[in-house]
């Protein structure tokens, strides 16, 4: 059987943040809140370090899924915003599909809370209309492994492909000749590991 590589292009790809909500975050089983929250920003972070275009939005914000994050709104302050009035899919809203198609990307790196409706439901929708999905699964939350698992299997099933916020990182950058600093710096805040890794580095190059 023939295979073929679809590698993320920074320049054909654009970022949903889906339901990144205050209330909602409450939900979320399957990380600890603050192994969650570093991977939520360090998808953020590299959003902005490849200058994608990135959609924010929030299901029923003013009853209890509570308000988006303020971390995300701040980082993304001229970003399109979506507080939908109450889809459950974020695809069932007009506007911001209309956002989504006018990015004139045809990748979506998709994360959200939760993963099997938040998540699963605007990806199986794009995968429907043409888009190459790309999960974002450490970036994403839900109550525990089992609906977790659940949900990766369908979206896979359906032609999802599911990544890591590192994984994506470094699909996009490709090769370290482009930029050691920047991107380094993106892997050293949110990977304690990785930091004492460029710690090390930086020594033997001063």
């Amino acid at each position: 059987m023939s295979f073929t590589y679809n590698r993320l292009n920074k320049d054909d790809v654009a970022v949903l943040f889906v339901d990144h909500q205050a209330g909602l975050l409450s939900l979320v089983r399957d990380f600890t809140p603050d192994e969650f929250k570093n991977n939520v920003l360090a998808l953020a972070d590299i959003a902005k370090f490849f200058n994608l275009p990135t959609i924010l939005t929030t299901s029923f914000e003013n009853g209890p899924n509570g308000p988006l994050v303020p971390e995300l709104k701040a980082m993304f302050p001229d970003a399109p915003y979506f507080a939908r009035p109450g889809q459950i899919n974020a695809w069932d809203n007009a506007d911001f599909v209309k956002a989504v198609k006018a990015t004139g990307k045809k990748q979506l790196l998709i994360a959200g809370v939760v993963t099997e409706v938040c998540v699963a439901f605007p990806a199986l929708s794009a995968l429907e209309e043409g888009f190459e999905v790309f999960v974002v699964t450490d970036a994403s939350g839900t109550f525990n492994p089992i609906t977790r698992d659940a949900a990766w299997d369908r979206m896979s099933q359906a032609g999802a492909q599911l990544m890591s916020w590192f994984g994506v990182g470094c699909e996009l950058h490709r090769d370290w000749r482009n930029d050691i600093e920047g991107f380094g710096g993106i892997l050293g805040k949110h990977l304690p590991a990785y930091a004492n890794l460029i710690q090390s580095f930086s020594a033997q190059t001063k």
